[in-house]
């Protein structure tokens, strides 16, 4: 080192859009969460999907936060949150929504916009009916609230392990726990698979899928997902009443939702603002730019007068 060097020690300048990960305890779990953005800014919170975690949304958070407040939790027993064993914790949609929303109620989110996808439509919805208060807008990104948009690969769910869960319909219904369903879950619809990274199917499987209690976790939601059925019509019935500002972005090529399940939100929500994509579950990975730009510019347009 020269002699004249100065000793040093640089520091990182961290912004508001950095992407922070934090941890808050809520009913006796550890929930990891990212936040990135001005605490002043509108709020707004991504609901993820399965088998993922707010790691789906590692790169629209920072993307997001030049405008947005945003959050992203991941449900007890998903990516780095706790996963209690199912002896003593119950794995439904109800509970996981009842911890998420004390979760918001914790670090202040009472009211935000709710980007929600796959098992965060379940869970946002349950929120956003028992307090409608919370509900500033939507964005709808590949989850379900209409008999019409299941694929055939609910199959298995829905005439097997629905009617009788047994041994054999769990063995059955275990196969989408595996590693190449996951991947197939990201490359289905996308046109260009070769771009996605690995890391994503990964970071699903080996965080998410192979912690302990993760088989038997997984097939409580795959058994329970049938109240959410039963919840549609009330879920509807909450949108034609409301008529919140909606955006919907929907992946065409999804493997498990059809496109004529994102059709069927603009019965309820005539108003609604649909983007159909070219891309599947996760449209995130492919369209991810195009997600942000207009979430943007929606808001501007619709929200910030």
């Amino acid at each position: 080192m020269s002699k004249t060097a100065k000793r040093e020690t640089y520091t990182p300048v961290i912004s508001a859009s950095d992407v922070k990960y934090k941890t808050l305890f809520v009913d006796g779990v550890n929930i990891a969460y990212r936040e990135a953005g001005d605490p002043a800014a509108p709020k707004l919170v991504l609901f993820h999907g399965w088998p993922s975690s707010s790691h789906q949304y590692r790169n629209l958070i920072p993307a997001l936060a030049d405008r947005f407040h945003v959050i992203s939790p991941d449900y007890p027993g998903f990516g780095n949150s706790d996963a209690p064993n199912p002896d003593g914790f119950s794995y439904t949609f109800d509970h996981l929504a009842e911890v998420t929303g004390h979760f918001l109620d914790q670090i202040g989110f009472h009211r935000f916009g709710a980007y929600m996808q796959d098992y965060g439509g379940p869970v946002g919805f349950r929120l956003l009916t028992a307090k409608p208060e919370r509900m500033e807008w939507l964005i709808i990104q590949n989850t379900n609230a209409y008999e019409i948009g299941f694929t055939e690969a609910w199959g298995g769910l829905r005439n097997a392990l629905w009617i009788d869960r047994n041994a054999e319909n769990e063995a059955a219904a275990a196969g989408l726990l595996e590693l190449n369903v996951v991947k197939a879950t990201y490359h289905t619809g996308s046109p260009q698979p070769e771009l996605l990274s690995p890391d994503n199917w990964n970071s699903d499987y080996f965080v998410t899928l192979q912690r302990p209690f993760a088989k038997r976790i997984q097939l409580d939601l795959f058994y329970d997902y049938r109240n959410n059925v039963t919840l549609y019509p009330k879920w509807q019935e909450f949108l034609r009443n409301h008529q919140p500002k909606t955006l919907i972005f929907w992946g065409q090529g999804d493997l498990f939702f059809t496109p004529a399940g994102g059709e069927a939100f603009l019965n309820d929500l005539p108003a609604a603002e649909l983007h159909r994509l070219n891309a599947g579950h996760f449209a995130v990975e492919d369209c991810l730019r195009y997600i942000s730009d207009h979430t943007h510019r929606f808001y501007d347009t619709y929200m910030s007068r």
